[in-house]
């Protein structure tokens, strides 16, 4: 006669079962139903078993069924209870109540060498070769997915970081410096390392400053809000204010990566009486609170740095102010090779035309040339193709963003502000 007794779950056992949870895990990888899964089948009343001795739950066998297939959410027991046979009653047991409501098809999925492995296999359950799970955990709630929407945000999609081109040095600093102490920020408090909160983002216009935020974002899987000083005013309780909400708002997001770009509109050097200052302060006080919590992350972009307020860029308040400076040649042959398509030119003379050029000039470069060859191939009939000197003859009539003196300027601000 078996030492235990099997029983419905009852709403008074969920203390014990949820106990019992950890106990139960054989593997160090984390169950492929979390508990937060299981205490909603058991609250919205899916089949689940209860086997006690002496008045004690040993094991639990959860499912959640959907139409005519069932998962088994979770097989726990009690370590003294293992490999007795007990697993193998539970899932028993929570069959026929399966059967009964019209399930035909019973599923489940365990880490290797999970508690219930050998149940299932018992109960002839078979594995399946040659599949493979894929997850993905999001990281917006439906609670957060309103002040996304009320900010104006979202979660960009992913593969943004790989889609920046070249750019080698300063998606090394970032990568390094931001994305990896912010996604394993256990191994980085491990080694001493405090993940960052705030930074700047400095260097002439059409750098890609922008791009590289969304991409921090996407690299991450977090949500990019960005948040434009122009908009914060339009409440009718000025731009101090704007501010303030803002900051409030994103304060309900357990991760995000907020924006804000020209951002010497809102943090240029104060003078007395001038109506910036309380905008400043106000600024300097949300970026204190923003840092209190951790998984977040402020970006400030600035096509002026020396603009800036110096109380603004104080240690303490930006972990890192780093230059994001014009495409180097190995980023422009990059960029180049992006927009080429199929076409057959010479990518090296291409890059030495366009010395100075950011990527927003690469690209309406291309753009141009693009254009004029589909309008070649609508009005002959076939297939044009754009040829090198195609794209030099307009790379001639495209003006850099970038003069020498805005490089110099540059060069000077690396010199007094960068933090790396």
């Amino acid at each position: 006669m078996d030492a235990w007794s099997i029983r419905d779950f009852a709403p008074e056992d969920l203390d014990a079962v949820v106990r019992m949870d950890t106990d139960s895990s054989t593997t160090d990888q984390p169950p492929l139903f979390g508990l937060s899964d299981v205490v909603s089948s058991l609250s919205n009343h899916h089949p689940a078993v209860v086997a006690l001795v002496d008045g004690h739950i040993v094991g639990t066998a959860i499912s959640r069924v959907d139409e005519d297939r069932a998962w088994i959410v979770r097989i726990s027991l009690h370590p003294d209870w293992r490999h007795r046979g007990l697993g193998s009653a539970l899932l028993s047991q929570l069959e026929h109540r399966l059967l009964a409501k019209g399930v035909r098809r019973l599923s489940a999925l365990l880490p290797d060498g999970e508690t219930g492995a050998a149940a299932l296999t018992n109960s002839g359950f078979r594995a399946r070769s040659g599949v493979t799970y894929y997850e993905k955990t999001e990281t917006v709630s439906p609670q957060t997915a309103a002040v996304l929407t009320r900010l104006g945000g979202g979660v960009p999609p992913a593969g943004l970081w790989k889609q920046v081109a070249g750019m080698t040095d300063e998606k090394s600093l970032i990568e390094r410096r931001i994305v990896l102490p912010l996604s394993r920020p256990a191994l980085a408090a491990d080694h001493g390392v405090t993940a960052p909160r705030a930074v700047v983002l400095f260097g002439p216009p059409g750098t890609g400053k922008t791009t590289f935020a969304r991409a921090i974002a996407s690299r991450l899987g977090w949500p990019f809000v960005e948040l434009f000083p122009s908009r914060l005013a339009t409440n009718g309780n000025g731009l101090a204010a704007g501010i303030g909400d803002a900051f409030a708002s994103l304060d309900e997001l357990q991760h995000v990566v907020v924006f804000i770009d020209e951002v010497e509109e809102v943090a240029s050097r104060r003078h007395p009486g001038s109506p910036s200052v309380g905008v400043v302060n106000e600024l300097l006080k949300s970026i204190v609170t923003f840092r209190e919590r951790g998984g977040r992350l402020l970006v400030c972009a600035t096509n002026s740095v020396r603009a800036l307020d110096e109380a603004f860029l104080r240690h303490g308040r930006f972990d890192y102010v780093l230059p994001i400076g014009a495409p180097d040649a190995d980023a422009r042959h990059a960029l180049w090779e992006r927009y080429l398509g199929n076409e057959d030119v010479d990518v090296s003379a291409l890059v030495a035309a366009t010395d100075g050029y950011t990527p927003a000039d690469v690209a309406h470069a291309a753009r141009t040339v693009a254009q004029a060859t589909f309008e070649c191939s609508v009005d002959s009939g076939g297939r044009c193709h754009a040829s090198t000197q195609d794209y030099l003859d307009v790379i001639s009539t495209v003006r850099p963003t970038l003069t020498p003196d805005m490089m110099g300027e540059f060069t000077e601000d690396i010199d007094n502000h960068a933090r790396t």
